[in-house]
């Protein structure tokens, strides 16, 4: 007997994988939501089970830990379950420049935002091959498409990396049954600039730019099923990038440099 199919998400205690872990509930799939906070998960878990029958797993996991993955992995199978969608959402940023911050902070962060994900994959996908089918969406963001900025350093190059990741992911697998599908929201509202500091500085945006966290999980669940393997969130993000593929690149980077001190936190963070 096959074990009960959950859809994992990880970073759902808040945001965007939230926003994903309400949309596939009521879409009717199990879940196994994942971050380091476990009682806002299990507040969730109550919410979701009350609202729309769905079982409901929570793992309580820091994705800079190296060994989580690997937790994760034999978590999900001590409890007998199959992971035939993989969500991964855990995600944040870093204000300053690059040295303007110890090693070891950006050690967890490309281990969260690049390790933790591709590890995820390599860990679920072999068991979606042998069942023939399975959903993968990588959270990347709009920053992976677009000239990067000063400040956060680190944040577009993760993002980047997950969508050219994704790519190749599809491709290998489109014929077992799995769409791969890299999601590229812009702003987005969400807990995330409070966590990055940058608050203050992105409430001055119109508010044209901003999206919000439920339809984009609706876009990117719609977008996976479709078979796309790059999705951007909202028509006028989509407009932006095709304007930008048009630019010369010193333009672009430009234009970015001239405009990023009302999204990026660029001052430097004493070390210490």
């Amino acid at each position: 007997m096959q074990p009960p199919a959950h859809a994992l998400v990880t970073g759902a205690s808040s945001g965007i994988g939230a926003a994903f872990a309400r949309e596939l509930a009521s879409r009717g799939h199990a879940l196994v939501l994942v971050a380091r906070r476990v009682d806002r998960l299990e507040a969730l878990a109550a919410e979701l089970r009350e609202r729309h029958g769905v079982g409901v797993e929570c793992i309580a996991c820091d994705l800079a830990d190296p060994r989580a993955p690997d937790g994760l992995l034999e978590e999900t199978k001590r409890r007998g379950i199959a992971i035939d969608m993989l969500v991964n959402s855990a995600g944040y940023g870093v204000t300053g420049s690059l040295v303007s911050r110890e090693w070891r902070t950006h050690e967890h962060f490309i281990q969260v935002m690049i390790t933790a994900p591709t590890e995820l994959c390599y860990h679920f996908i072999p068991a979606m091959r042998e069942r023939g089918f399975g959903r993968v969406i990588n959270v990347a963001s709009f920053a992976g498409l677009m000239p990067a900025p000063a400040g956060h350093t680190l944040y577009a190059a993760s993002k980047a990396y997950l969508i050219r990741f994704s790519e190749a992911l599809a491709l290998e697998n489109r014929h077992h049954g799995i769409n791969v599908c890299a999601l590229c929201p812009g702003f987005t509202l969400s807990e995330f600039h409070d966590v990055t500091g940058s608050r203050k500085s992105v409430s001055t945006m119109p508010k044209w730019v901003w999206l919000d966290a439920g339809k984009v999980a609706r876009e990117g669940l719609d977008a996976v099923e479709r078979g796309t393997i790059v999705f951007v969130n909202g028509a006028h993000y989509r407009a932006i990038r095709t304007l930008f593929k048009l630019l010369p690149d010193r333009l672009a980077l430009w234009l970015i440099a001239r405009y990023s001190a009302s999204f990026r936190v660029t001052h430097e963070a004493k070390l210490r």
